[in-house]
């Protein structure tokens, strides 16, 4: 069976994301998507557009000294513009090091990610590392 197309691109995303692409990734995103980072973290909150995430994403390199890494484990579809991925990750800040279960729930209209919901395993153990 072959895979679901908003199992493709998710996944695309995650590949251009470990590798530092961030050219794929704005061509993944609609040009006004929101990228939703829980907790109370430096790097907590809304980013809208492209330009703010990807953004967000170099502080995330810049911040961890370029340790951040990230495993996707599982993509689920529903068919309907809705994917959620599960992944581990890890990261080293300020004598901290973080490892730790996450997800994404992204919404998809046509062929663009428009919202990307990150989830924690841990919200206290990513707010310390990131405080």
């Amino acid at each position: 069976m072959a895979e679901h197309p908003h199992a493709m691109l998710v996944r695309k995303g995650y590949e251009a994301f470990t590798q530092g692409d961030m050219d794929t990734l704005r061509g993944l995103m609609a040009a006004d998507a929101t990228h939703h980072v829980p907790g109370t973290g430096i790097l907590s909150g809304d980013y809208k557009g492209q330009d703010a995430i990807l953004d967000m994403y170099r502080r995330l390199g810049e911040e961890t000294g370029g340790t951040f890494r990230v495993e996707l484990r599982q993509t689920l579809v529903d068919g309907r513009g809705h994917a959620v991925t599960l992944h581990h990750f890890t990261a080293d800040r300020q004598g901290k090091h973080l490892d730790e279960d996450g997800g994404i729930v992204f919404r998809i209209v046509g062929d663009k990610i428009t919202d990307l919901d990150e989830c924690v395993a841990d919200l206290d153990a990513v707010n310390d590392f990131w405080a």
